[in-house]
């Protein structure tokens, strides 16, 4: 059975109504200087949320970008695998320690760790590419090994990717990408079987992959996968290769087993004593994505609390306002006094005013934020993405802007004489 409420919890409740009644009154009496004050806080509230949606946005692109870059479940072995992200010192120091990764390299892992792992040797150019008269500015040749298509997880809309019989005999044939396509063949016709230069080189298209968009800034449909043995005939030898790598499906070996026996077996082949760093980078899609983490945690840590501040800016302009406002009712408030209003009356009054403008803001704001972060999205294409933490920082701040901002005006309300306010015009 549901005990009754206490006398006391009953007054409380009824004057924190009345008290909210009146200043939700107040509110309507002044539309258009309540709607003034809002804007500080709407404005503030949707640039947190706008960063906050851009950050994140940046987030899922770097991490879809990854995945097209590294495909699933993915390691790269490279005398430098990640350069960009290193200081000139480290940059130095990593090229005076690492080894060069050869070719003899690749098939010494591949005899070591054939049952395990696939691994794909892999070299990269921009060049021009022509069909005739037509030419695609700036191509992607991605020399790889045949295994390439199953460690990248390569998906093909048309034909098939290139052979290991291909790869060892040497045949120009060439996988392109979406964008080549329309360069090259912009026919409605399919390209299979069709041949287009690759440094006045012929090579005949044997699939199409399917459009992937870009990564990191880059083009990933400008391409065109060739075999790397090909590639070595066309662009001269290698000075060092990168080794694409991936667990066996059904080996029994996982991503990090793989990688374990991968550095094994690189390690006693070019004899990297016990205890001493790996003369050679190891790069996966974890380190990348971590990396970035810790790049827009950087910025989020720096962008938030600027942007934040136009929420100060509005709990300024709300503090000033209610101020303002207590002016103006100094007769009244002296009335409620001299009735028997008590000074937690005419301070809870003045400060529900202030919480609700505070919040109805973070609301609006949030509102706006969100909308804004859907029209820039669609009207620019990019990812952009609203989430809870945002959202919940955004109504928070405000919320406390509300309260700090009306507790002075509050105080000061509730401390008027009577008398004095009473003779107040």
């Amino acid at each position: 059975m549901q005990q009754p409420r206490s006398p006391s919890w009953a007054r409380h409740q009824a004057e924190f109504s009345s008290a909210a009644r009146l200043a939700v009154d107040s509110i309507r009496a002044h539309k258009l200087r309540s709607f003034l004050t809002l804007l500080g806080v709407i404005i503030g509230v949707a640039s947190v949320i706008l960063v906050g949606a851009a950050i994140e946005g940046l987030g899922l692109y770097a991490e879809e970008s990854t995945a097209k870059v590294f495909g699933g479940d993915t390691f790269v072995v490279a005398q430098m695998a990640n350069p960009g992200r290193l200081s000139r010192r480290e940059l130095a120091e990593r090229l005076r320690r690492n080894r060069r990764l050869t070719m003899d390299d690749l098939e010494h892992l591949r005899t070591v760790n054939e049952d395990t792992t696939f691994y794909s040797g892999f070299r990269s150019r921009t060049t021009l590419t022509k069909r005739d008269a037509l030419l695609s500015e700036e191509t992607s040749i991605q020399g790889a090994n045949a295994d390439l298509a199953e460690i990248r997880d390569i998906v093909l809309v048309e034909g098939r990717f290139f052979t290991g019989h291909e790869e060892r005999t040497r045949i120009p044939v060439a996988v392109i990408g979406d964008e080549l396509r329309l360069n090259l063949f912009p026919e409605d016709t399919s390209p299979l079987g069709k041949t287009f230069k690759i440094g006045g080189m012929d090579f005949t298209v044997i699939g199409v992959q399917e459009k992937t968009g870009s990564a990191f800034g880059q083009s990933r449909d400008n391409t065109a996968y060739i075999p790397l043995t090909v590639f070595n005939r066309l662009f001269g030898p290698a000075t060092s290769i990168s080794i694409f790598a991936k667990a066996r499906p059904g080996s029994g070996v996982n991503f990090e087993e793989s990688i374990d026996l991968t550095r094994a077996a690189l390690r006693s082949r070019i004899h990297n004593p016990p205890g001493e760093e790996d003369r050679f980078d190891t790069l996966t899609p974890d380190a990348v994505r971590g990396f970035i983490d810790q790049i827009l945690s950087l910025v989020a840590a720096v962008v938030v609390p600027v942007t934040s501040i136009s929420l100060v800016v509005g709990g300024i302009v709300i503090m000033n306002i209610m101020l303002v406002s207590v002016t103006e009712r100094t007769r009244e408030i002296g009335i409620r006094k001299a009735v028997g209003a008590r000074r937690s009356d005419i301070m809870t009054q003045v400060l529900i005013e202030a919480v609700i403008l505070a919040s109805v803001g973070g609301l609006i704001g949030v509102l706006s934020g969100a909308a804004a972060t859907v029209a820039l999205a669609r009207a620019f294409d990019i990812t952009m993405r609203v989430t809870v933490g945002y959202v919940t920082l955004a109504v928070a701040v405000s919320s406390i802007v509300g309260i700090v901002s009306g507790w002075y005006p509050a105080l000061r309300a509730a401390r008027l004489d009577p008398i004095e306010a009473l003779r107040s015009e």
